[in-house]
């Protein structure tokens, strides 16, 4: 027993260790000859101890330094420890490098991947102690389409903290910011520069030829004097320095004339449409909520620029939609916009209900050809409810059942004498009934209709929509018929109805109003046949008795 136990425990520390493991990361995954990249391994399981092996990186790369970086942090009541080692690597070659995967312990990161890119051969022998460089990803661009602008700022000297960068403003396009600025090192004519990378998404708003203005970087020099020291605390003996990066042009083309003029203009490098369903639409019921959830993730674009999806109308579903949901985030080549939407689907039918394709029709600038993703149509096949076909099937026993008790009935004469008893009893009954006093104890075995009334009317003043229903249902049950026939015959009521089911099967029921589905009941006509089984059915004695 005790060996058993004993297997089982170090079985649960090697999956432990397993499964936390060490994580490799890296700042970018596309670098030119001569700068620096970041490497950043992490552990957070606090049985590995030491220092990750570093030799494999020795053949392809250059360690310019590593440091160590512990956090301590409590989560959900329980300490939790993480430690990274933050490496600074320099490639030895250009062209596709790999990360070899490095070991900790008993556990080893993932290979990673570099593009490292030849610098261009720079004929300048004097390069000022600061300056700013900047370039596109392309030279020419569709309206309304991304162009990414990189600001590089390189120095050769030490700079103190209070560098700054203008923002960049532009009257004909739209300038949003890619993330933070990065940091890391490059090498030069033999001087290494450290480069502070600065990149823009600019979509121009119209066509022609725009120029990119100019960007100011100022910042002061660290002054180390002779001795090539300085004082970081004491005051500032250096220079203030400002450079301007360069002007560039930027050719903005028109819409194509082979667009479509009927849809939105999405001029993206590419555009991938997906769908989702909870619960799985197979074996659906009338009745039941389905979830269809509606995902667009456009590469080039921002999620403001994304239209509205077409919305699921197919007769025998009733649709309540959703708020879209919208998130942008930044790629290796840009912005990435996403939008999804979601519907709840309530099927009022049985049979088979077929669902359109969802077709977006946009521009791909990598091909420069128009494009079509679509989701192809669906066929939902829905079974019957037992649960809501349940209040028909009494009436359609009691319809097929006549002919048959009208076989097995007695004989005629044997009939006729137990009605002209049953008579004979009900008038006995009621000649007795009409020598009792005219208020009798009654005993009541629930709510009163007025106090149901009370209730639902409270429930719709509270804006409840959940309270309002079963206050309807419970007040609706004492009435002569039934809630869909006092629907059918009032139309507000109906409306009304709509509203609070859409409230319940989406999340807008916190704005739901219960004024109308008040107003409704109390403004439906009594029904013709039953006002005298209303008056009837009042238990209320009279004011008068006699």
């Amino acid at each position: 027993m005790i060996r058993l136990l004993c297997v089982l425990l170090i079985s649960f520390f090697a999956l432990h260790a397993s499964a936390a493991g060490v994580t490799a990361t890296i700042d970018r995954t596309r670098l030119s000859e001569g700068e620096t990249v970041e490497l950043t391994l992490e552990s957070a399981d606090p049985t590995l101890f030491g220092k990750p092996d570093l030799t494999p990186l020795n053949e392809q790369f250059e360690v310019l330094g590593t440091r160590q970086i512990n956090q301590l942090g409590t989560l959900n009541g329980q300490n939790e420890r993480a430690t990274r080692w933050i490496v600074t690597l320099q490639p030895k070659q250009t062209g596709f490098v790999v990360i070899p995967p490095l070991q900790l312990g008993d556990a080893r990161t993932q290979p990673i991947t570099l593009h490292i890119q030849k610098a261009s051969k720079d004929t300048k022998t004097n390069l000022a102690p600061v300056f700013i460089d900047a370039s596109l990803d392309q030279e020419s661009v569709y309206v309304q389409a991304q162009a990414v602008l990189t600001l590089r700022v390189y120095h050769s000297v030490s700079l103190y903290d209070d560098s700054s960068l203008s923002p960049l403003q532009m009257d004909d396009a739209r300038v949003e910011q890619l993330g933070e600025p990065r940091t890391y090192e490059k090498e030069i004519n033999g001087v290494r520069h450290g480069v502070i990378e600065v990149q823009y998404a600019i979509f121009p708003q119209k066509s022609g030829l725009i120029t990119l203005p100019a960007q100011v970087f100022s910042a002061t020099l660290v002054d180390r004097g002779k001795t090539g020291t300085y004082q970081p605390f004491g005051p500032k003996p250096g220079r203030l320095t400002r450079v301007l990066s360069p002007q560039i042009p930027l050719t903005v083309k028109p819409k194509p004339a082979d667009y479509p003029d009927n849809v939105p203009w999405l001029p993206a490098r590419n555009l991938t449409l997906t769908e989702a369903w909870n619960p799985d639409p197979k074996g659906a019921k009338t009745g039941d909520s389905l979830t269809r959830s509606l995902m667009l993730q456009v590469d080039g674009l921002s999620s403001a620029q994304l239209p509205p999806l077409p919305a699921t109308q197919v007769k025998g579903l009733r649709r309540y939609p959703d708020q879209p949901q919208l998130s942008s985030q930044n790629g290796e080549r840009g912005m990435i916009g996403s939008r999804e939407e979601r519907e709840a689907l309530v099927p009022t039918a049985s049979g088979r209900l077929e669902l359109p394709p969802v077709e977006v029709t946009w521009w791909s600038t990598r091909d420069d050809r128009l494009m079509r993703s679509e989701l192809p149509a669906r066929t939902l096949e829905v079974a019957i409810n037992p649960e809501l076909e349940a209040a028909n099937v009494p009436q359609a026993e009691a319809s097929t059942d006549a002919p048959s008790t009208q076989v097995r009935l007695w004989p005629w004469q044997l009939a006729s004498a137990l009605f002209a008893c049953t008579t004979f009893l009900g008038f006995s009954l009621w000649w007795r009934a009409r020598r009792q006093p005219a208020i009798l104890p009654t005993a009541q075995t629930g709510p009163s209709p007025r106090t149901l009334l009370d209730d639902l009317k409270r429930a719709c003043q509270s804006n409840d929509p959940h309270a309002t229903r079963q206050a309807l249902d419970a007040w609706a049950r004492q009435q002569p018929e039934t809630l869909a026939d006092m629907a059918a015959r009032f139309v507000p009521l109906s409306d009304a109805l709509d509203e609070l089911n859409g409230a319940l099967y989406s999340e807008a029921g916190q704005r739901w109003q219960g004024e109308d589905l008040w107003k409704a009941i109390r403004a439906l006509p009594a029904q013709q046949t039953a006002q005298q089984v209303t008056v009837e059915a009042s238990q209320l004695p009279p004011l008068y008795p006699r």
